[in-house]
């Protein structure tokens, strides 16, 4: 498949991406309460009792679903920075597919820091480590060569994509059971689930140009495509609790 993509300079955007993350981690001095469907003001986005009674838990699940999200999202944007450089150096074809990539990474990172300060909900604590391990595996993949990058990829978006069709499931139940009811979920949840349908076909996209680079031919593909996909499951199970 042949796309021609617009191509700018990534290194550019990373520090104002960061620094809005930054600002969402001061949402930690607001009431831990507070989350994706209630609010102290007004009660919420979903301020109609009547309409839409989130319960506890669906809170919960929701805080959850934007920390790791947002996690996640960061993670992948510091991959493609860091493999960037030595994959363009090597395949310069590759520059304007990797700054398309990043740049709906990018994207979607922007995406849940703002509905994460939205609805005050506090980051992972893990942030600092996921930041240098994002940033070393994609160093290191971009050194072993287009294969490994594009494994990497290919590993990545497989767990993620899993991961955000979970959330759609989820949410999509929610949704049915309300109309059961004969209640109405606000627009704003209808809206996320919108939001991350489209953030999870992007994501198979990458995964689509990643087996079309020869990911499967990366040696060795299978330790190296198994531990990354366990790392990913490891770091979406510890982020959404803590």
């Amino acid at each position: 498949m042949s796309t021609r993509y617009t191509c700018r300079c990534h290194t550019s955007i990373l520090p104002g991406l960061l620094r809005s993350s930054q600002r969402v981690q001061t949402t930690r001095s607001f009431n831990s309460t507070t989350s994706l469907g209630s609010s102290p003001v007004s009660g919420g986005p979903y301020k109609d009792a009547a309409k839409s009674s989130l319960s506890e838990e669906q809170r919960n699940f929701l805080n959850r679903a934007l920390r790791v999200n947002q996690a996640g999202e960061l993670a992948a944007t510091l991959i493609y920075t860091a493999q960037t450089p030595p994959i363009v150096q090597r395949y310069p074809h590759l520059r304007t597919l990797m700054k398309h990539m990043y740049e709906q990474e990018a994207g979607h990172f922007s995406t849940f820091n703002h509905l994460m300060a939205k609805h005050r909900v506090r980051p992972t604590i893990m942030y600092p480590l996921w930041q240098t391990a994002a940033s070393f595996l994609g160093w290191s993949t971009g050194m072993m060569g287009r294969e490994a990058a594009m494994a990497c990829t290919e590993a990545v978006e497989t767990e993620i994509g899993n991961h955000y069709n979970g959330q759609v499931r989820e949410l999509l139940k929610w949704i049915q059971d309300a109309k059961d009811r004969d209640e109405k979920l606000e627009p704003e949840l209808i809206e996320l689930v919108d939001s991350l349908k489209r953030i999870r076909d992007e994501e198979l996209e990458h995964l689509d140009h990643a087996v079309e680079n020869d990911a499967k031919e990366a040696q060795p593909y299978e330790p190296l495509t198994n531990i990354i996909r366990y790392g990913c499951r490891g770091a979406i199970y510890i982020s959404e609790r803590i």
